[in-house]
Protein backbone atom coordinates (compact mmCIF):
# COMPACT_ATOMS: atom_id res chain seq x y z
CA UNK A 1 0.00 0.00 0.00
CA UNK A 2 1.22 3.47 -0.88
CA UNK A 3 0.32 6.01 1.80
CA UNK A 4 0.39 9.73 1.04
CA UNK A 5 0.09 12.05 4.02
CA UNK A 6 -2.17 14.95 3.03
CA UNK A 7 -2.13 16.25 6.58
CA UNK A 8 -1.06 14.99 10.00
CA UNK A 9 -1.28 17.92 12.36
CA UNK A 10 -3.26 18.41 15.55
CA UNK A 11 -3.98 22.04 14.68
CA UNK A 12 -3.98 24.21 11.58
CA UNK A 13 -1.17 26.64 10.81
CA UNK A 14 0.68 27.36 7.56
CA UNK A 15 2.42 24.14 6.58
CA UNK A 16 0.37 22.10 9.07
CA UNK A 17 -2.78 20.48 7.66
CA UNK A 18 -5.43 18.48 9.54
CA UNK A 19 -5.26 14.67 9.30
CA UNK A 20 -5.89 12.75 6.09
CA UNK A 21 -4.06 9.70 4.75
CA UNK A 22 -4.51 8.72 1.10
CA UNK A 23 -4.13 5.00 0.37
CA UNK A 24 -3.30 4.01 -3.20
CA UNK A 25 -5.01 7.15 -4.56
CA UNK A 26 -8.46 5.64 -3.80
CA UNK A 27 -9.11 5.43 -0.06
CA UNK A 28 -8.87 8.22 2.51
CA UNK A 29 -8.38 7.57 6.20
CA UNK A 30 -9.94 10.72 7.70
CA UNK A 31 -10.71 13.82 5.69
CA UNK A 32 -9.27 16.85 7.41
CA UNK A 33 -7.42 17.81 4.23
CA UNK A 34 -8.56 17.12 0.67
CA UNK A 35 -9.00 20.05 -1.70
CA UNK A 36 -6.05 22.01 -0.31
CA UNK A 37 -3.73 19.26 -1.59
CA UNK A 38 -5.48 17.08 -4.18
CA UNK A 39 -6.22 18.46 -7.63
CA UNK A 40 -9.56 17.91 -9.35
CA UNK A 41 -8.50 14.69 -11.09
CA UNK A 42 -7.13 13.23 -7.87
CA UNK A 43 -10.34 14.10 -6.06
CA UNK A 44 -12.38 12.37 -8.75
CA UNK A 45 -10.34 9.19 -8.24
CA UNK A 46 -11.48 8.78 -4.63
CA UNK A 47 -13.78 5.87 -3.82
CA UNK A 48 -14.00 5.65 -0.04
CA UNK A 49 -13.44 7.91 2.96
CA UNK A 50 -13.26 6.20 6.35
CA UNK A 51 -13.77 8.70 9.17
CA UNK A 52 -12.49 7.84 12.65
CA UNK A 53 -14.68 10.42 14.42
CA UNK A 54 -16.73 13.51 13.69
CA UNK A 55 -14.49 16.28 14.99
CA UNK A 56 -14.12 19.08 12.45
CA UNK A 57 -10.40 18.61 11.84
CA UNK A 58 -11.10 15.05 10.61
CA UNK A 59 -14.10 15.79 8.37
CA UNK A 60 -13.71 19.35 7.12
CA UNK A 61 -12.49 18.35 3.63
CA UNK A 62 -15.71 16.48 2.79
CA UNK A 63 -18.01 19.45 2.00
CA UNK A 64 -15.63 21.02 -0.52
CA UNK A 65 -14.89 17.64 -2.08
CA UNK A 66 -18.62 17.05 -2.61
CA UNK A 67 -19.04 20.50 -4.13
CA UNK A 68 -16.11 19.94 -6.51
CA UNK A 69 -17.47 16.57 -7.62
CA UNK A 70 -20.93 17.98 -8.26
CA UNK A 71 -19.62 20.94 -10.27
CA UNK A 72 -17.43 18.61 -12.33
CA UNK A 73 -20.44 16.45 -13.14
CA UNK A 74 -18.63 13.44 -11.72
CA UNK A 75 -20.49 10.15 -11.97
CA UNK A 76 -18.32 8.60 -9.29
CA UNK A 77 -19.96 8.29 -5.88
CA UNK A 78 -17.60 8.69 -2.95
CA UNK A 79 -18.72 6.63 0.04
CA UNK A 80 -18.16 8.11 3.50
CA UNK A 81 -17.98 5.33 6.09
CA UNK A 82 -17.72 5.30 9.87
CA UNK A 83 -19.42 4.39 13.10
CA UNK A 84 -23.18 5.02 13.23
CA UNK A 85 -22.62 7.97 15.58
CA UNK A 86 -20.15 9.52 13.14
CA UNK A 87 -22.48 9.20 10.14
CA UNK A 88 -25.36 10.59 12.22
CA UNK A 89 -23.25 13.62 13.16
CA UNK A 90 -22.30 14.27 9.53
CA UNK A 91 -25.93 14.10 8.45
CA UNK A 92 -27.36 16.16 11.31
CA UNK A 93 -24.69 18.78 11.86
CA UNK A 94 -22.74 19.23 8.61
CA UNK A 95 -24.40 17.98 5.42
CA UNK A 96 -27.81 19.05 6.64
CA UNK A 97 -28.90 21.73 4.10
CA UNK A 98 -28.17 24.39 6.71
CA UNK A 99 -24.42 24.33 7.31
CA UNK A 100 -23.80 22.73 3.88
CA UNK A 101 -26.00 21.10 1.21
CA UNK A 102 -26.87 17.42 1.59
CA UNK A 103 -24.75 16.02 -1.21
CA UNK A 104 -26.15 12.53 -0.65
CA UNK A 105 -29.10 13.85 -2.71
CA UNK A 106 -27.23 16.03 -5.24
CA UNK A 107 -27.69 16.13 -8.17
CA UNK A 108 -30.31 13.43 -7.41
CA UNK A 109 -30.65 10.72 -4.80
CA UNK A 110 -29.94 8.11 -7.47
CA UNK A 111 -26.84 9.88 -8.83
CA UNK A 112 -25.58 11.60 -5.67
CA UNK A 113 -21.87 12.36 -5.42
CA UNK A 114 -21.76 11.23 -1.76
CA UNK A 115 -23.04 8.08 -0.08
CA UNK A 116 -22.97 7.10 3.58
CA UNK A 117 -22.10 3.72 5.04
CA UNK A 118 -22.49 2.86 8.73
CA UNK A 119 -19.88 0.38 9.95
CA UNK A 120 -20.28 -1.87 12.95
CA UNK A 121 -17.33 -2.05 15.33
CA UNK A 122 -15.06 -5.06 14.85
CA UNK A 123 -16.92 -6.26 11.75
CA UNK A 124 -14.76 -6.50 8.64
CA UNK A 125 -15.63 -4.50 5.54
CA UNK A 126 -14.34 -5.86 2.24
CA UNK A 127 -13.72 -3.06 -0.25
CA UNK A 128 -12.34 -4.55 -3.41
CA UNK A 129 -8.99 -6.04 -2.48
CA UNK A 130 -8.91 -4.17 0.85
CA UNK A 131 -10.11 -5.23 4.29
CA UNK A 132 -11.10 -2.59 6.85
CA UNK A 133 -12.14 -3.09 10.46
CA UNK A 134 -13.07 -0.39 12.96
CA UNK A 135 -12.28 -0.73 16.64
CA UNK A 136 -13.53 1.78 19.24
CA UNK A 137 -10.87 3.86 20.98
CA UNK A 138 -10.98 6.19 23.97
CA UNK A 139 -11.70 9.74 22.82
CA UNK A 140 -14.08 12.44 24.02
CA UNK A 141 -16.62 11.60 21.29
CA UNK A 142 -17.44 8.23 19.69
CA UNK A 143 -14.30 7.25 17.79
CA UNK A 144 -12.66 4.22 16.25
CA UNK A 145 -9.26 3.26 14.95
CA UNK A 146 -8.89 1.51 11.60
CA UNK A 147 -7.23 -1.80 10.83
CA UNK A 148 -6.47 -1.86 7.11
CA UNK A 149 -5.19 -4.89 5.21
CA UNK A 150 -4.28 -5.32 1.56
CA UNK A 151 -2.54 -8.38 0.22
CA UNK A 152 0.08 -9.28 2.80
CA UNK A 153 0.35 -5.76 4.21
CA UNK A 154 -1.39 -4.34 7.26
CA UNK A 155 -1.72 -0.96 8.94
CA UNK A 156 -3.44 0.34 12.07
CA UNK A 157 -4.41 4.01 12.29
CA UNK A 158 -5.74 4.99 15.70
CA UNK A 159 -7.23 8.37 14.83
CA UNK A 160 -7.53 10.46 17.99
CA UNK A 161 -7.27 8.44 21.17
CA UNK A 162 -6.29 8.61 24.77
CA UNK A 163 -5.18 5.54 26.71
CA UNK A 164 -7.26 2.68 25.35
CA UNK A 165 -7.37 -1.11 25.27
CA UNK A 166 -9.47 -3.05 22.83
CA UNK A 167 -7.64 -2.01 19.67
CA UNK A 168 -4.40 -3.47 21.04
CA UNK A 169 -6.18 -6.75 21.75
CA UNK A 170 -7.42 -6.87 18.15
CA UNK A 171 -4.02 -6.28 16.64
CA UNK A 172 -2.12 -9.20 15.29
CA UNK A 173 1.33 -8.61 13.86
CA UNK A 174 1.08 -5.50 11.68
CA UNK A 175 3.55 -3.71 9.46
CA UNK A 176 2.90 -0.16 10.59
CA UNK A 177 1.07 1.80 13.28
CA UNK A 178 -0.03 5.41 12.82
CA UNK A 179 -0.75 6.70 16.30
CA UNK A 180 -1.41 10.15 17.66
CA UNK A 181 0.68 12.15 20.13
CA UNK A 182 -1.00 15.53 20.53
CA UNK A 183 0.53 17.04 23.67
CA UNK A 184 3.86 17.27 25.47
CA UNK A 185 4.34 15.46 28.76
CA UNK A 186 3.72 18.49 30.98
CA UNK A 187 0.17 18.68 29.56
CA UNK A 188 -0.76 15.12 30.48
CA UNK A 189 -3.84 16.13 32.46
CA UNK A 190 -5.16 18.11 29.48
CA UNK A 191 -4.38 15.20 27.14
CA UNK A 192 -6.29 12.76 29.34
CA UNK A 193 -9.28 15.09 29.67
CA UNK A 194 -9.45 15.57 25.89
CA UNK A 195 -8.76 11.93 24.96
CA UNK A 196 -5.25 12.32 23.55
CA UNK A 197 -1.72 11.04 24.16
CA UNK A 198 1.63 12.46 25.21
CA UNK A 199 5.01 10.76 24.62
CA UNK A 200 4.91 9.27 28.11
CA UNK A 201 1.35 7.99 27.60
CA UNK A 202 2.36 6.61 24.19
CA UNK A 203 5.08 4.53 25.82
CA UNK A 204 2.52 3.02 28.19
CA UNK A 205 0.20 2.19 25.30
CA UNK A 206 2.96 0.46 23.34
CA UNK A 207 3.63 -1.76 26.36
CA UNK A 208 0.16 -3.25 25.76
CA UNK A 209 1.18 -4.60 22.34
CA UNK A 210 2.68 -8.08 22.25
CA UNK A 211 4.94 -7.47 19.25
CA UNK A 212 5.64 -3.91 18.18
CA UNK A 213 5.28 -3.17 14.46
CA UNK A 214 8.40 -2.31 12.53
CA UNK A 215 7.17 1.24 11.95
CA UNK A 216 5.51 3.47 14.53
CA UNK A 217 4.45 6.71 12.87
CA UNK A 218 3.38 9.68 14.96
CA UNK A 219 0.55 11.95 13.86
CA UNK A 220 -1.54 14.82 15.27
CA UNK A 221 1.03 16.83 17.29
CA UNK A 222 0.07 20.39 18.14
CA UNK A 223 2.40 22.53 15.98
CA UNK A 224 3.51 24.89 18.74
CA UNK A 225 4.41 21.86 20.90
CA UNK A 226 6.18 19.96 18.12
CA UNK A 227 9.82 20.69 19.13
CA UNK A 228 9.16 19.54 22.69
CA UNK A 229 7.20 16.48 21.54
CA UNK A 230 10.09 15.57 19.22
CA UNK A 231 12.58 15.75 22.10
CA UNK A 232 10.40 13.71 24.42
CA UNK A 233 9.78 11.04 21.79
CA UNK A 234 13.51 10.80 21.06
CA UNK A 235 14.16 10.20 24.75
CA UNK A 236 11.97 7.07 24.59
CA UNK A 237 14.42 5.39 22.15
CA UNK A 238 11.63 3.33 20.56
CA UNK A 239 12.85 1.38 17.51
CA UNK A 240 11.13 2.29 14.25
CA UNK A 241 9.48 5.44 15.60
CA UNK A 242 9.28 8.57 13.46
CA UNK A 243 7.08 11.67 13.21
CA UNK A 244 5.06 12.10 10.04
CA UNK A 245 5.11 15.33 8.04
CA UNK A 246 2.62 16.76 5.58
CA UNK A 247 3.35 15.58 2.05
CA UNK A 248 5.47 12.58 2.94
CA UNK A 249 4.83 9.19 1.35
CA UNK A 250 5.63 5.68 2.51
CA UNK A 251 4.94 2.09 1.58
CA UNK A 252 3.32 -0.54 3.79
Amino acid sequence: MNIRVLGCSGAELPGHNPPAFLVDQRILLDAGTIGAVLDQQEQEELDLIVVTHAHLDHIRGIPSLADNLAVAGSRRKVVVAGLREVIDALRKHLLNNAIWPDFSAIPTVEEAVLGFLELEPERELRWGAYSLTLCPVNHCVPAAGILLRHGGSSLVYTGDTGPTGRIWQMMETIDALIIEVSFANHLESLALAAGHLTPRLLARELEKIGELPGRILITHPKPRLLPQIERELAELSIPGLSILTDGCMFEV
